[in-house]
């Protein structure tokens, strides 16, 4: 009889092991917490189950089912931020940067690259790298027409020939196949400032054969050229001839002649809506941009063909390039509005603003500029928008939250803080402070909608079958941290993140898990 009941004994202790397993149905629970879905539809509580990276219940869900249980009461629970609007690429590559951790710690799990017509062409290469190295988020990839235009036409001001164009289309229609997204122009920048309209849309037909997206830094967001309103008109044309969705990137009227244009140039965005045109706009929630101050002030006939320095230096010159940088300096808000953000000439003068060196060189602004350009040519932050116009951009239902920013190296230069704070200063100051938005928009426009325009049919949602690219915050706490005169600070709130169903943050700290990778689109 004893060894009877020893036997059942140990034949019921597997089964019971057996069962225990079985009740542990999900990799991860997480429990109590109000989910913000990213649909933009009202927020609701339940629990969420992750197994093998993916959402695979929402709902009603014992914290015994999981082998790791996250306590979210009190918290929310949104999707991964989807960044529109990066330029990571190239401290992507460097592997002290690669986890992008200023980026994580504002729920972002996802950024492209190559706007404003920089990013290579060269898409698996760069996939590879990422890869092989290790990345702290997804990335997601643009071509860039200025890079392309550079291989073929070099920077000269000038059309392309029929075989120079053929070239550039097959560059793009390589870096579609490899898993690009789209192209993105630049065409404030020389050398895709000396590109025809007809020259960007026959180069967005080909992104257009692969499902792909045309974005744009405009050609002007302010009065330099064309002016606001026709460079909008252009970035729609192109997309509209193209047949692709059109994205207009970092969507602004940057300096006084534009100031209180914001109404009217969501009429034109939304004129084309009607007509069927799919236009999207991106925006970083500031009232400063940040670029190099040569593309800032010098025109670009002064940078065609290579020849910046010689024809700065060219007394014949002289007299009307100093004039037209005057002009673009007072178009910004005058010198005291220029901030030099990163100048490895010399660092002393990182955070100072071109009014106070050219106090101390002893010279004009315009000189000043002229001089610093010729010495290396310093990054700056310019304070050049208008409130109303940022606030009036950013409640309309096609514009996304997008950083412009990068992963800068932690302590060096005065950066623009969009790359520490853009996702969690549009919370805090928008939806929690000023009541501009609601958290439901809020967390659409960085999620939801982004995900729309990349047509990722995975992520971008709270929702069954979705990859498990989630945060979970505390509304109480999320803030940004980084400020004009301290960017070097990590944002806060984010409790708990997820990148592809791999927890990344914990307890709100980083624990140096690279959990991303390349998405490759259009590749099936």
């Amino acid at each position: 009889m004893r060894k009877f009941k020893l036997l059942t004994l140990l034949l019921l202790i597997p089964l019971a092991f057996l069962a225990s397993n079985c009740s542990q149905q999900y990799d991860i629970v997480i429990i109590g917490g109000m989910i913000y879905d990213g649909s933009g539809e009202s927020p609701y509580e339940a629990n969420i189950g992750i197994k093998g990276g993916y959402i695979v219940e929402i709902g009603a869900i014992d914290a015994s089912q999981g082998l790791t249980t996250i306590d979210a009461k009190g918290l929310y629970i949104a999707p991964g931020f989807i960044d529109v609007h990066t330029h990571c690429d190239r401290n992507l590559t460097n592997p002290d940067l690669k986890s992008a951790q200023n980026y994580l710690m504002q729920g972002v799990t996802t950024v492209v690259t190559g706007n404003c017509g920089s990013g290579t062409y060269e898409v698996g290469k760069y996939f590879s790298t990422l890869e092989e190295q290790g990345i702290g988020l997804n990335v997601i990839h643009l071509i860039g027409h200025g890079r392309v235009r550079s291989e073929v036409i070099g920077s000269a001001d000038r059309e392309p020939t029929p075989e120079e164009l053929e070239q550039m289309k097959r560059l793009i229609a390589k870096g579609m196949e490899e898993g690009a997204v789209g192209l993105a122009s630049g065409l404030f920048y020389a050398p895709g400032s000396f590109a025809k309209t007809e020259e960007v849309i026959e180069l967005a037909r080909v992104v257009g054969e692969f499902d792909g997206i045309y974005t744009s830094h405009i050609r002007d967001e302010s009065n330099y050229s064309t002016g606001l309103k026709a460079s909008i008109e252009e970035a729609i044309e192109v997309g509209e001839k193209a047949g692709v969705p059109v994205e207009i990137s970092h969507i602004k009227a940057l300096g006084k002649p534009v100031w209180g244009m914001a109404e009217e140039i969501c009429r034109i965005i939304e004129n084309a809506q009607q007509r069927g045109v799919k236009v999207y706009a991106d925006q970083y929630p500031y009232v400063a941009s940040s670029t190099g101050l040569s593309s800032a002030v010098i025109p670009r006939w002064v940078q065609a063909g290579g020849g910046m320095i010689s024809r700065l230096k060219d007394p014949e010159l002289s007299e009307r390039i100093k004039r037209e940088v005057a002009e673009n300096i007072d178009r910004r808000g005058g010198p005291e509005t220029i901030v030099i953000s990163s100048y490895r000439t010399n660092p002393e003068w990182e955070g100072k603003n071109l009014l106070e060196i050219s106090r101390e060189l002893n010279k004009n602004e315009v000189d000043t500029a002229i001089e610093l350009v010729m010495n290396g040519g310093p990054g700056i932050i310019s304070f050049n928008m208008q409130e109303a116009d940022v606030e009036y951009f950013m409640q309309k239902p096609y514009v996304m939250t997008a950083s412009d920013g990068s992963v800068p190296e932690f302590g060096r230069g005065v950066p623009h803080p969009r790359s520490y704070g853009t996702f969690t200063r549009k919370i805090r100051t928008y939806v929690m402070d000023k009541k501009i938005l609601s958290l439901e928009q809020a967390i659409r426009s960085s999620s939801g909608l982004p995900a729309e325009l990349l047509d990722l049919q995975d992520r971008g949602l709270l929702k069954k079958g979705f990859v498990a690219d989630i945060i979970v915050f505390d509304p109480n706490t999320i803030t940004d941290k980084a400020t004009f005169t301290e960017p070097h600070q990590y944002s806060e709130g984010i409790m708990t993140l997820f990148v592809n169903g791999n927890i990344v943050i914990e307890n709100g700290l980083y624990n140096g898990t690279l959990a991303g990778k390349p998405l490759r689109m259009n590749i099936h």
